[in-house]
């Protein structure tokens, strides 16, 4: 497994999401396709898209259902690619989904190791790697991040730190299909800011490449923390993503 191998992976799970083929990933010109509803995909992806927008870098393809397709071409091939995830060029695209009952929603930033940096970094607490029995009392609020109780099956894999046999902080891997495992982190407040929760991200991507699967990690943009968490672990930047969703379940979120 090397980098290359890593990148591939990734796009060719984004490809079987968004209805597209890998190479279109790293084309000129930018793409829009029609969502379906694949099996593999990530679990907690809701399919088929009604607006979906994913960059590697080089150019958009967006997977929308059939009465936005139009609507997302001319917003993806009127702004240069890196420019179609941030404001204020995103208010065309949601002044444009909101005539379809549809808001811009989600927008994350989603990192891959880079082999070339990743290492077990050390922890100044003692770690313990945790399989499925060793977490099944481990479902509580300040694990979320860690562990789903709503896709409890997903998850596969823990890492945890513990100060005098208490846990502290926790790190999980969610089988969120069949090649790719995603890592979320919890630390309590107490012990943030001590290079744990990069200790545990290190050590879990470790331990999951070793199973011969593929780490990501996922963080908002503006999640300073979470990123700086991210490159220190040794990630890097290698997709973002941006979602559509309706207008009712936007305002539902802000209440």
């Amino acid at each position: 497994m090397n980098n290359q191998t890593l990148l591939e992976t990734a796009m060719a799970q984004s490809a079987l999401e968004f209805g597209c083929a890998p190479g279109d990933f790293l084309a000129d010109e930018n793409k829009v396709v029609l969502s379906g509803n694949p099996d593999g995909a990530r679990a907690y992806l809701q399919l088929p898209f009604t607006c979906q927008l994913v960059s590697y870098g080089r150019n958009v393809v967006a997977s929308t259902s059939p009465e936005l397709q139009e609507v997302a071409r001319g917003y993806i091939n009127r702004f240069p690619a890196e420019h179609c995830f941030e404001t204020p060029n995103l208010h065309v695209l949601d002044d444009a989904l909101a005539s379809y009952g549809q808001r811009t929603c989600f927008m994350a930033e989603y990192f891959l190791p880079d082999l070339r940096r990743l290492i077990p970094l050390n922890c100044p607490y003692p770690m313990r790697t945790l399989e499925k029995p060793d977490f099944a009392g481990l479902y509580l609020p300040e694990w979320s991040n860690a562990l789903c109780a709503d896709r409890a099956a997903c998850d596969a894999l823990c890492v945890g730190a513990y100060h005098g046999g208490e846990l502290i902080a926790l790190a999980g891997a969610s089988a969120d299909c069949e090649d790719m495992w995603q890592i979320g982190i919890d630390v309590l407040p107490a012990y943030r800011r001590q290079g744990v929760a990069a200790a545990l991200t290190s050590r879990l991507a470790c331990e999951i490449i070793a199973r011969g699967k593929v780490p990501f990690y996922c963080a908002a943009w503006s999640n300073i923390g979470s990123v700086r968490n991210a490159i220190r672990a040794g990630f890097r930047p290698a997709w973002v993503e941006l979602t559509a969703k309706p207008t009712e379940y936007v305002n539902g979120r802000n209440q």
